[in-house]
């Protein structure tokens, strides 16, 4: 059996600004900075390789000196980069969130076109590792016909697990859903991909339950402080919640780790309790670093967290 995981998807530069005082909109606000890689699935992928599992990331990139940090951040990690496409004059993805002095985010930019470079062609060539993976898991920052490919040439053979990103990203993701295996969605995105209100419990049942029908097998919601609610095809629906911390250094990640510990547990083959209390604990650690990944992440630091906020 194959022992990696392939991720498809972004590879950014993150910059980040978190202001030391509340901000003031169109002035100059003092504050700290922070660059570190970032990008939807290669956080996905970098969390993985902490946790212990081999990664191989096919993602876009320019030739610039962002390129140079993204390629040295995954290759410190072992994050495999040789089914990717150089772009030649080209930026490299840039993210850029500005934090309010609680460290919530403000307000962010992207600038994802380098990705749209990626086709299906230059995907096929990789279809030996794309089929040797265990599972593939993206992210529809992706052209909307590699999302279209990728989900229809891979969902049957391999499990597919897709973070939404965003609703204008989920919007993307919407008419190829019922391909995907795991979807972890937050309430926003949860809303435009099953095209039903998700504000109350009873609601996200609803709009969980649409997607199931489509043909998703489980579903996570990311419901910020009040956890997750989880939601498959065999009629489990949970939700559930650690403790808060009173302060987070930076929720940029937090997602991603989240969506790396779902996978870590269905390689694992952990219940779903386990896998909650692993999900739960993840995003925690990821908030209690100024970096995008903590790099104190792994089994122990997960651990840790159940035990002392489970």
């Amino acid at each position: 059996m194959s022992d990696y995981v392939m991720g498809i998807g972004a590879a950014n530069m993150d910059i980040l600004g978190r202001s030391k005082n509340p901000i003031i909109p169109q002035d100059s606000n003092p504050g700290r900075m922070h660059l570190s890689p970032g990008g939807v699935t290669r956080n996905v992928c970098e969390n993985l390789a902490r946790l212990g599992v081999k990664t191989k990331l096919l993602t876009a990139l320019g030739n610039d000196a962002y390129a140079d940090i993204i390629r040295e951040g995954c290759g410190v990690v072992g994050i495999d980069l040789s089914h990717s496409l150089t772009v030649e004059n080209h930026p490299s993805s840039t993210y850029l969130t500005i934090l309010d002095e609680k460290a919530d985010m403000y307000v962010a930019l992207s600038d994802m076109s380098v990705l749209q470079k990626l086709d299906m062609p230059f995907i096929i060539r990789s279809e030996k590792a794309i089929r040797g993976g265990r599972l593939v898991t993206f992210d529809p920052g992706l052209p909307e016909k590699v999302i279209d490919g990728v989900t229809a040439r891979y969902g049957g053979a391999l499990p597919i697990f897709a973070d939404p990103v965003s609703s204008a990203y989920a919007a993307r993701l919407k008419p190829y859903v019922g391909r995907v295996h795991t979807l972890k969605p937050n309430r926003m995105e949860l809303e435009v991909l099953s095209g039903r209100p998700a504000n109350t419990p009873d609601e996200i049942k609803a709009a969980c339950a649409v997607l199931i029908e489509k043909g998703v097998r489980r579903i996570f919601v990311s419901m910020g402080a009040k956890g997750c609610f989880y939601m498959d095809d065999e009629g489990r629906a949970i939700q559930r919640a650690f403790k808060p911390l009173a302060e987070m250094a930076n929720a940029t990640g937090a997602g991603d780790a989240c969506m790396a510990a779902i996978i870590y547990s269905y390689l694992h083959g952990f219940d779903i309790d386990k896998t909650l209390n692993y999900t739960l604990a993840a995003g925690i650690a990821a908030i209690t670093h100024l970096s995008t990944i903590n790099p104190s992440m792994g089994v122990h630091l997960i651990e840790q967290i159940i035990q002392e906020r489970g």
